[in-house]
């Protein structure tokens, strides 16, 4: 398998995972609560979904994918779950947004690695602060794999990537193409004519917040698999920050929020590449790694003077004022 391949390959498989959890951040701000707890969402959820299949693998034969479908499934709920604090604090009780979901980071990352080594030593007797998950199979797609460099695209495929791909399209109709989602974007925009329509600002919030932390438990626990193939407090990678930067490059939408999370991903894969094809030592990799986080300040220099934030994020709405 030639480099370019390996790029597009290993990119692939970064960027989307990264992408369901920038689509969740854009659920949460497009209906005008600022949630920068997506990192903390991500480990939360990656937690219980490595939990889950940790306690279930034992009832599938060992070459079962089913125990990471089960993970996918639980991570969502862990996720959704655990950004409720954030949504009762943000929407409820009208707390900073900001210093919400800086709180709900800390918390997580304390709570799970906490929870991750008193779990291994009285439930599986092992002294460990990781839960091994093992590796996922990998799939090429016929006849799509065998074009040149495209095909890279549908070659050695994670199956949590066409989950991605299907959940994806369903977040994409959802908040463009249905009363719910129209009233999320109003709710980010002008919440007092949504109250004034009759729909609840507090309760269309909450379930967007929910969203959010069910998306990007999805999107942590697909980097547990792809990354390390374990759960462990190293999954705290800064990928719910980069998430953040991918959305607020693609302006609050989508599509264009995609595009920044393949540019970030190709830009990973290019760094590991770059070190092994100059024989550097391993010291430098973790040096090339940086290289999303650059592009990302360059992105954000160059483009966010022509973002165009929800002119409701972050405002805590008060149905009095007008």
């Amino acid at each position: 398998m030639n480099t370019i391949n390996t790029l597009i390959i290993d990119g692939l498989s970064f960027a989307l995972p990264l992408f369901i959890m920038a689509i969740g951040g854009i659920y949460s701000e497009r209906s005008g609560v600022t949630n920068l707890a997506i990192e903390g969402l991500q480990g939360f959820g990656a937690f219980t979904g490595a939990l889950a299949a940790t306690l279930l693998s034992g009832f599938f034969a060992a070459s079962s994918q089913m125990p990471m479908f089960l993970a996918m499934l639980f991570a969502m709920l862990g996720g959704m779950v655990y950004s409720m604090i954030h949504a009762v604090l943000c929407v409820r009780f009208k707390a900073d947004q900001v210093i919400s979901g800086v709180v709900i980071n800390i918390l997580a990352m304390a709570l799970t690695t906490f929870l991750t080594s008193q779990l291994n030593a009285s439930v599986f007797g092992a002294p460990s602060n990781k839960f091994v998950l093992g590796t996922s199979v990998r799939f090429s797609i016929p006849g799509l794999s065998s074009i040149p460099v495209l095909g890279a695209f549908f070659t050695n495929l994670y199956p949590f990537e066409i989950v991605i791909i299907v959940v994806a399209l369903l977040a994409w109709y959802f908040l463009y193409k249905t009363p719910f989602g129209m009233h999320l974007r109003a709710c980010g925009d002008n919440p007092h004519a949504v109250d004034a329509a009759g729909v609840e600002v507090g309760r269309v919030r909450f379930a967007a917040v929910m969203v959010s932390g069910a998306l990007s438990g999805l999107g942590g626990i697909c980097f547990a698999y792809s990354i390390s193939a374990q759960f462990s407090p190293s999954i705290y990678m800064g990928y719910g920050y980069l998430a953040i930067a991918a959305l607020i490059f693609g302006n609050w939408q989508i599509m264009p929020t995609l595009w920044a999370c393949l540019i970030f991903g190709f830009a990973r894969s290019a760094g590991f590449a770059l070190t092994q094809a100059l024989g550097l030592a391993a010291a430098f990799s973790d040096l090339f790694m940086t290289l999303p986080y650059i592009i990302t300040l360059l992105l954000l220099i160059f483009f966010s003077k022509s973002n165009r934030a929800p002119r409701a994020l972050g405002e805590i709405y008060d149905k009095g004022k007008r």
